[in-house]
């Protein structure tokens, strides 16, 4: 069965990473809420980019941000128009999780590309720890920095490496070999830009016992093609589409 992830809560559908998203992809029935985190001045975001400027209306560096600073921005909505919403902090998403039985696809994220907050896998892992939901965590990076100190510090957490089509071409490898990076990084699960999935990725994902999961898949072709293929995890901004295209759990 191919379990359906609310990208950032359901981007298209509501203010991204937002408690009004992550609430209503839960309410929704999606299976994961997928998410980004961020070590701030005020301890552990949840947002995507690491400036404020395209999804709030405030501006500045995110690492740089206080709680305070923090409660002042609003969050835009899908159309870029600002909402009642708020950047939460990683605890209140944990909360608004901790009463249902969704899955969480926690992607750490860095202050730019290739470069690791210090101290944010401890601050994530001890985070879940304290709200009982290490056991529906899978903690997601594409930088294998990130990975390496996860698993050092969690050997027993699942994992993903995140990889995009564009780390693939830079390569100049063939989309399978994706497989291999992430037997050597040591991770559970692989996620790929849905564009690198065939039928040869899959068999050897199946091969080497990984979870494969694919993003950002938001259209209803694409969404029957992944199922097709058998990946197990489909992440998108569209929950709501996805719930009707795809088939039913048992």
């Amino acid at each position: 069965m191919t379990r359906i992830a609310a990208h950032r809560g359901g981007a298209a559908l509501w203010p991204e990473n937002s408690l009004l998203a992550f609430r209503n992809a839960i309410a929704l029935g999606s299976d994961l809420l997928e998410f980004d985190v961020h070590l701030t001045a005020g301890g552990v975001a949840v947002i995507h980019d690491a400036t404020l400027e395209r999804t709030t209306d405030g501006r500045g560096a995110v690492a740089a941000m206080t709680a305070a600073d923090l409660q002042r921005v609003r969050l835009k909505g899908p159309g870029g128009a600002a909402t009642a919403e708020r950047v939460p902090m990683l605890a209140e998403v944990l909360e608004a999780a901790a009463t249902s039985t969704v899955g969480l696809l926690v992607e750490l994220k860095g202050p730019r590309t290739g470069v690791r907050y210090d101290g944010l896998e401890e601050r994530v892992l001890a985070a879940l720890a304290g709200a009982g939901l290490q056991q529906r965590a899978t903690l997601m990076a594409f930088d294998p920095e990130v990975i390496a100190r996860l698993r050092t510090l969690a050997p027993r957490a699942r994992t993903t490496l995140l990889i995009e089509r564009r780390m693939v071409d830079r390569a100049g490898a063939q989309p399978e070999a994706t497989v291999d990076w992430a037997v050597a990084a040591g991770v559970t699960d692989l996620g790929l830009e849905h564009t690198l999935v065939d039928e040869r990725v899959v068999t050897a994902a199946r091969a080497a016992r990984l979870t494969l999961g694919v993003w950002t898949v938001n259209d209803e072709t694409a969404m029957r093609r992944m199922h097709a293929l058998g990946v197990d995890l489909l992440t998108t901004d569209r929950p709501d589409l996805a719930k009707r295209v795809l088939p039913a759990g048992p």
